[in-house]
């Protein structure tokens, strides 16, 4: 194996599985062979290189997977501490599996920490829930996929790979199991293109393709990547997929596997170049307010509440960091609701770590619709630090049911273009006992497609109002969480008195701009005299812009059985 030590064994906690190197840093496995990386280190050897030592590791991109056996997005990019001198492994081209009568994983079982050899082949057909190919053994005897396989590359007989050993059969004298091919794990990772030799395209024009795609990154290069990919493919070319794409990098990937027409990539990479060269008049540098890259100002760290359908108080708590366009998870439990605050500032702590030195950090709660009131601002940094999370960074909220639908983040995504471009607004004003019906405010907020409203009431005092704002959906909403009431006043309306105060002090904000204003107006809020009395206190701020969080929708999970065991 003195040829292709790039294979790898990989423990992380109680967890032993297989990687393959892709670069002199970078590994691939499985996402649920690092499922504890958040309290355990992950180890990393190569059998076929004995005179190295140990390597640790991160997982530096993670595919969404969320922890159920068919559950999709499987796969992990880690990251060694330093560079290995061993030569990568090499990809086939898609599809190669099919036409191959016997393909190879070499992973690491019980018992077997220098590894075992396992011969299977793929079976023809679809793919399984479009995610995976599945496997069947080309014998009934010799070594099956069994736990130890997961992460493991799947090889032609020139050692070439065409995918990664996902999922086992559990049951004894089964002698199946399932592969993401490598145009399915190219979904969850963007770069793994660059690698992977597209029938029809040049090499050349691959890597000339991700190289201005980095380049164009480097440079904080604002582009609109659905407009770049409508340029490429032209007026008869494939239409853009609903939701658009979220970066250059994901748009670039799809021209390269989905679009048949290989003068696409050259067509995506021309337009790319063109406006690199001419960066100084028609595309501008990265800045808070600036159109079309907003995560090249924001850094994310995003906390992800929800039902856990296990009981009305038991709640499931996802904390995930985003850098460099990846979502990075740091920790996800169930728990009790008053378990909560405690386990998010761990994490949020935690997450911290993750991002890049210079990165100017957003904390974002996806909520559940029925608590976007919950005074998430006012929870105290840690144990040890009182300060108010709102005070310290830029907090919003976000309502979980529009993070992820793909037809609500296209409509915010198209809203924040415009934005982007007219900077500062006034908020349109919602009163707390609107004379209007919701239908009407809602036709008010699509009319003037209003970009930021304020409303006088909390959700729970006109939630039917409020839900119009979701709906439309206006990309930014305020509010005060506490205070009036929605309903008849005997004397003045604490709430008409908010909305004056909050008008004069946003209007003419650069929408982008308003998570770090709205931290400011919290600040003075809390060193004011009297800091009940202040009106910005309890000052809620709902932002969305889908473009800071660039995976897609959550997926579905697969309609098929699942597989009785991981590998």
């Amino acid at each position: 194996m003195s040829g292709y030590a790039w294979h790898a064994r990989i423990v992380c906690g109680k967890e032993v599985g297989a990687g393959f190197l892709v670069s002199g840093r970078r590994l691939l496995t499985c996402a649920h062979v690092v499922r504890f990386s958040d309290t355990a280190e992950i180890a990393v050897t190569f059998p076929g290189r004995r005179d190295l030592d140990p390597v640790p590791a991160s997982v530096a991109v993670h595919g969404g997977w969320r922890g159920g056996v068919t559950d999709p997005g499987d796969l992990a990019v880690l990251e060694l501490a330093w560079e290995v001198p061993v030569a990568p492994a090499v990809f086939a081209p898609p599809g190669a599996e099919r036409g191959s009568p016997r393909l190879v994983a070499y992973g690491f079982p019980k018992g077997y920490d220098e590894g075992m050899l396992a011969e299977y082949r793929a079976l023809p057909g679809p793919l399984i829930a479009g995610e995976w190919v599945q496997l069947e053994a080309l014998t009934g005897h010799g070594q099956p996929l069994a736990a130890g396989f997961s992460g493991a590359a799947v090889t032609l007989d020139d050692e070439t790979v065409v995918g990664m050993v996902a999922a086992v059969a559990g049951d004894r004298g089964v002698r199946v199991g399932r592969m993401l091919p490598t145009e399915v794990m190219a979904r969850y990772w963007d770069e793994l293109g660059e690698l992977v030799p597209t029938p029809g395209h040049h090499a050349g024009a691959r890597r000339r393709l991700y190289a201005l795609v980095r380049q164009a990154g480097e440079a904080g290069l604002r582009v609109d990547p659905d407009r770049l990919y409508v340029d490429a493919v032209g007026p008869f070319g494939p239409p853009l997929p609903e939701g658009g794409f979220g970066s250059t990098a994901r748009a670039a990937a799809y021209v390269q596997w989905e679009v048949p027409d290989p003068e696409a990539v050259t067509a995506f990479a021309d337009r790319l170049a063109d406006l690199l060269d001419a960066r100084d008049g028609r595309a501008r540098p990265a800045g808070p307010g600036t159109p079309d890259a907003p995560d090249a100002a924001w850094s994310p760290i995003v906390v992800e509440i929800e039902h856990s359908g296990a009981g009305a108080d038991q709640v499931t708590v996802e904390v995930s960091a985003y850098r460099d366009g990846h979502r990075r998870p740091v920790g996800a439990r169930r728990l009790p609701r008053t378990g909560v605050r405690a386990y998010v500032q761990e994490r949020i702590d935690a997450a911290f770590t993750q991002l890049a030195p210079d990165a100017e950090e957003l904390i974002t709660f996806v909520l559940p619709r029925e608590w976007l009131n919950e005074p998430v601002a006012r929870w105290e940094c840690s144990p040890d630090d009182p300060t108010p999370l709102g005070c310290a960074y830029p907090l919003v909220v976000a309502d979980r049911a529009r993070h992820r639908s793909g037809r609500l983040r296209h409509q915010l995504a198209k809203k924040w273009q415009k934005l982007d471009v007219c900077g500062g607004t006034a908020p349109h004003r919602v009163d707390c006992s609107p004379a209007e019906r919701p239908p009407s405010l809602r036709k008010r907020l699509r009319d003037h497609e209003a970009g930021v409203a304020a409303y006088a009431a909390p959700p729970t005092a006109v939630r039917q109002h409020f839900e119009a704002g979701l709906n439309v959906p206006v990309p930014i909403l305020l509010w005060p969480r506490a205070g009036c009431p929605g309903s008849e006043h005997d004397g003045p309306c604490p709430g008409e008195a908010f909305l004056d105060e909050l008008t004069e002090s946003v209007t003419g904000v650069p929408p982008g701009d308003l998570p770090r204003h709205v931290r400011t107006l919290r600040e003075t809020a809390e060193a004011a005299d009297e800091p009940d009395r202040h009106w910005a206190r309890d000052l809620q701020l709902l932002w969305d812009d889908p473009r800071c969080f660039p995976e897609p929708a959550a997926c579905l999970h697969s309609p098929v059985e699942p597989v009785a065991s991981r590998a």
